[in-house]
């Protein structure tokens, strides 16, 4: 077993767990989900069947992960955030072969309480304020907040605001890395 698990932690039998993923109290691994190496998985989270967890993926306290969610590497899921994956829920009809797929693409971060309603799909190192409601499709590098969300802007792959000139040239006051707008699109300049 090249992962840990705090003792409180339940795994289910045909888990694959990645080396050097920690899953820390309380929290629920189901079967038949893949969790990527050096995963962090916060206390009280519920990993369900067929999830998929790429490298590098921190799962804040409080967070369900249910059946139809696919993360990428270095996906950030903050406290207390929420997956939906059926979009008409009924106590009395089961849907459980309707679960829709929502994909979280690499580097995407979403902050604490925001909601992804199913089947809406959040862009490479986009980043989802705390508290939003996703309703629609994200683009990478999209910043997004409110209720229903919009985007407000965009940031680059260290999570800063980008500001672009009148040339759609903007530069990332961590990284220094260089970042293009064109036709609503943002690309990172090699």
């Amino acid at each position: 077993m090249g992962y840990f698990a705090h003792e409180t932690a339940v795994i289910d039998d045909n888990c694959q767990i990645g080396e050097g993923t920690k899953i820390w109290h309380f929290s629920h691994i189901m079967s038949n989900c893949e969790i990527g190496e050096k995963c962090n998985i916060g206390q009280n989270v519920v990993v369900s069947p067929q999830v998929k967890l790429g490298r590098n993926v921190k799962v804040q306290n409080n967070v369900s992960i249910y059946t139809g969610v696919i993360c990428e590497d270095d996906v950030f899921l903050g406290p207390s955030m929420v997956f939906t994956n059926v979009t008409n829920p009924r106590s009395a009809v089961n849907r459980r072969g309707e679960y829709t797929q929502t994909l979280v693409e690499k580097g995407a971060s979403i902050g604490a309480n925001a909601t992804i309603i199913c089947g809406n799909n959040i862009g490479a190192y986009a980043l989802i304020g705390a508290g939003a409601v996703v309703t629609k499709d994200v683009k990478p590098y999209a910043l997004i907040v409110g209720n229903p969300a919009k985007q407000i802007g965009w940031v680059s792959e260290y999570g800063h605001r980008l500001h672009f000139d009148d040339n759609g040239n903007a530069i990332c006051e961590e990284s220094k890395e260089q970042y293009k707008l064109d036709n609503d699109r943002v690309n990172k300049i090699k």
